[in-house]
């Protein structure tokens, strides 16, 4: 049993059972699955000598063949194995943060790198590989590519098959089996609990990752992504980003309508999205859908409706189809804060869904001190996936420090207070750059008001702010065919 395991693993192996790292019993594991072993690396952090072997050895099993610059903890328990492979090797690191601060720079991924580097992923034990994949997607996000994962413990429930498919070798230093070989050849457990852990392993070999996890893992190009939506707003969203190659849009916070129309007619091959608030115009006429229509025809571009629905379900279906808006039958898009609950969504598919519209949820603002974040973000990203069907994404401002990163690629990402440069107003709202916004912090389209509007030359500033956006998402996603 024991003949593969080298006399200074058998020697780990043991180390790791006297500091009771190794436990017998009934555990209840991430993967939801209750197992009876359960390995408790958080230990060796309290012990120096130990950490230092297990780093040492575990940069001895990575195939010399295997390239990478950088190196990422899995968190938390790998943090202290890498940091010490780091400080070892010389190799730089680079940390993920689990939870993102929503001040200072809130950056998922913190440390100095270079996109197209590559980055080696520590982690101290593997069972389905959802962990590596929640680790993959933002240090994805950033730009730096994933091609390789070190462990200590590979469980051997299907860890290493999950992230072959998501483009990732797994080197493990042991297998699970072969430590309990080790404990039983040694007398530190029985011949009953080395068949009861072996007979829990045959049972189950397969743990499956979640799909979020999964497709989270995977930098997917804007046409893959309008393969997987499942609306067909969103569908057809993703497809006139990729014919137009413009990830702009418009913002059309003007005075009248009139207005709208012209700044519609001048910029509208620009965008892929044009950005309205009906209540604003005292000019509004009926057939100001009509004429919206044709020209968002006429230049290939979607209508957004930023109406902000925050009502009842009952209410905000009477304000979406009725009225004298009529907002159902010329807005492609609406959105709608979460406040009211799920009933919102219910009550907006009830309508939008039957005539092919699209819903973005509000999970982050960009405004100053707003209180969309946290629990808020996590229960709009929630509310997202259980109607699928008719949300086609989020109002976001930095989805690569959601956990996980940015998420399910078949929901659209858009941010608002996007300027050539960065800064705020006196009202509170806070810019980011073009390249920032798509780049660094995963998100889809760059939405740009003022920048646009108050320019001397509309349709110019509109067209180098699509290239900035383009260029942007052509470096976040170099390997992609569009």
């Amino acid at each position: 049993m024991t003949s593969s395991v080298s006399s200074s693993m058998e020697s780990l192996v043991l180390k790791l059972h006297e500091i009771s790292a190794v436990k017998f019993g009934s555990f209840k594991l991430k993967s939801g699955i209750t197992s009876p072993i359960y390995i408790d690396l958080r230990l060796i952090v309290s012990y120096p000598n130990l950490l230092r072997e297990i780093s040492q050895t575990l940069v001895s099993t990575i195939p010399s063949t295997t390239q990478y610059d950088v190196i990422c903890g899995v968190p938390y328990t790998a943090l202290p194995i890498a940091t010490t492979v780091s400080v070892t090797t010389a190799v730089p690191m680079v940390m993920r943060r689990k939870e993102i601060k929503d001040y200072g720079t809130s950056k998922a991924i913190e440390g100095s790198f270079n996109p197209d580097q590559t980055c080696l992923i520590i982690e101290d034990l593997v069972t389905s590989g959802t962990s590596v994949l929640e680790t993959a997607a933002p240090l994805r996000a950033a730009g730096l590519k994933v091609a390789d994962a070190v462990v200590l413990i590979d469980r051997e429930q299907g860890g290493r098959e999950n992230l072959a498919q998501n483009g990732i070798t797994l080197h493990s230093l042991m297998n699970l089996r072969e430590m309990v070989g080790v404990l039983r050849e040694k007398g530190k457990v029985s011949e009953e609990t080395e068949a009861m852990v072996l007979r829990f392993l045959e049972e189950n070999s397969k743990v499956s990752v979640p799909e979020k996890a999964k497709i989270a893992a995977r930098i997917s190009s804007y046409g893959e992504r309008a393969k997987i939506t499942k609306n067909p707003t969103g569908k057809r969203l993703f497809e006139v980003m990729v014919e137009k190659q413009s990830n702009l849009c418009l913002a059309a916070d003007v005075g009248t309508a009139a207005e709208l129309f012209e700044i519609a007619e001048k910029v509208g091959p620009e965008i892929c999205l044009l950005k309205t608030h009906v209540d604003i115009f005292p000019d509004f006429t009926p057939d100001f859908g009509s004429k919206l229509r044709s020209i968002a025809e006429r230049h290939n571009f979607l209508i957004f409706e930023d109406r902000k629905f925050a009502d009842i379900g009952n209410t905000v279906t009477m304000q979406y189809e009725g009225g004298i808006f009529h907002i159902l039958d010329w807005a492609d898009i609406v959105n709608a804060h979460i406040i009211s609950g799920p009933g919102i969504v219910d009550g907006l598919k009830l309508k939008g869904l039957p005539r092919g519209r699209g819903l973005l949820l509000l999970a982050e603002m960009s405004s100053s001190g707003n209180l969309a974040k946290g629990d808020y973000t996590a229960a709009a990203a929630k509310i997202a996936e259980d109607h699928s069907d008719f949300v086609i994404g989020f109002i976001s401002v930095n989805p690569a420090s959601w956990q996980g990163g940015p998420g399910n690629p078949a929901f659209i990402h858009a941010t608002p207070g996007v300027q050539m440069v960065t800064g705020g107003d006196a009202l509170g709202q806070q810019y980011n750059t073009p390249y920032s916004v798509i780049h660094d912090r995963g998100s889809d389209i760059i939405i740009v008001g003022r920048g646009i509007i108050k320019a001397t030359n509309p349709a110019e500033v509109a067209r180098e702010y699509r290239i900035q956006g383009w260029d942007a998402y052509m470096a976040k996603c170099k390997n992609c065919s569009n």
